[in-house]
């Protein structure tokens, strides 16, 4: 197995670590409902029907 030399310093260790960070989800908003949703994403809105890129897939089914 491969040991190192040396130890590696936290300043050395913390610099390499920099880029490492979590990003922020992109977000749009529906220009037929207004729903806020993820982009690349089919979303649900209140009355339950499934949207995507503002068009209608799935109709939600009445309750009896």
């Amino acid at each position: 197995m491969a040991h190192p030399k040396s130890r590696t310093s936290k300043q050395r260790k913390h610099k390499r670590r920099t880029h490492k960070k979590a990003t922020v989800p992109n977000v749009a908003i529906c220009p037929t409902t207004g729903e806020k949703h993820l982009m690349h994403r089919a979303y649900r809105d209140a009355d339950g029907n499934m949207y995507y890129r503002g068009n209608l897939l799935v109709k939600a089914e009445e309750e009896l």
